[in-house]
C-alpha cells in the first residue's frame, strides 16, 4: 500500500518517473543496479536484508550510485541514524504530505541542501563524540573550509553560506567539494554526521 501510494504521487509529477519498486532489501539492490535511478526511497525495515545493508551494498557496488532517502515511521529511530551513517542522503517520514515527498525527492536530486536539516542535526548531535581532541582531518582544512563546514552543519544552503561569508555561490561550492574530499564524505549529510561525531561541531 505504501509503495503504491508513493508511485501514484510521484508519477503524477511531470518531471519525475518511478522506474521500479521492490518488496525486499535484496530485491531493492537488484532493481537499483538494473534501473540506475537518480533517487531511491528506501524503507528501513524490510525482509531478507534491511534498508541499512541495502544502502551499503548499493553505494559500495555502483560507481555512480543514486541518492538514497530512507523512508521511516519515526525520525529519532536508531535505524535512521545508522542509515545516514551508511551513506543515505536523508530521511523522509511515512506520514509526510504528498508535497513534502515530491519536494524531498527534488531537493535530494539537486544535492546542494540538507533534507530536514534540524532533524539530521539533532540525530547527529545525539551521537556526538565528547572528546576534546580535534579530529585528524581538521588540521587539513583551511580557515575558510572550516567555516563552510560549520555552516553546512547548521543546515545552510550554498546560497545562504555565500551571503553569510560574503563570497559567491561558486566559491562556496568549491569549498564544499574540498571539505567533502578531506572528510571522505559522500555528501553534505555525511559531512554533518562526521563533523558532529568527531566533536568538530558541538551541539548548541
Amino acid at each position: 500500500m505504501v509503495r503504491t501510494a508513493l508511485r501514484v504521487i510521484l508519477d503524477a509529477e511531470p518531471d519525475l518517473e518511478v522506474v521500479g519498486e521492490a518488496a525486499t532489501g535484496a530485491e531493492a539492490v537488484s532493481v537499483v543496479r538494473a534501473e540506475r535511478p537518480d533517487v531511491v526511497l528506501m524503507d528501513v525495515r524490510m525482509p531478507e536484508i534491511d534498508g541499512i545493508r541495502a544502502t551499503e551494498q548499493i553505494l559500495r557496488s555502483m560507481p555512480e550510485p543514486p541518492r538514497i532517502v530512507v523512508v521511516t515511521t519515526f525520525e529519532n529511530d536508531a535505524y535512521v541514524y545508522e542509515a545516514l551513517r551508511a551513506g543515505a542522503a536523508g530521511f523522509l517520514l511515512k506520514r509526510a504530505a504528498p508535497e513534502e515527498l515530491v519536494g524531498a525527492v527534488r531537493l535530494v536530486a539537486r544535492s546542494d541542501s540538507l533534507l530536514y536539516p534540524a532533524a539530521v542535526r539533532a540525530l547527529a548531535a545525539e551521537h556526538a563524540r565528547r572528546s576534546p581532541a580535534p579530529p585528524p582531518w581538521a588540521a587539513r582544512l583551511t580557515e575558510r573550509e572550516a567555516e563552510v563546514l560549520r555552516n553546512v552543519a547548521t543546515g545552510l544552503t550554498n546560497a545562504e553560506i555565500a551571503t553569510r561569508m560574503g563570497v559567491g555561490p561558486a566559491t562556496v561550492k568549491t569549498h564544499v567539494a574540498a571539505v567533502l574530499a578531506k572528510l571522505g564524505a559522500r555528501d553534505r549529510t555525511q559531512a554533518v554526521i562526521v563533523a558532529y561525531e568527531s566533536g568538530f561541531v558541538r551541539a548548541g
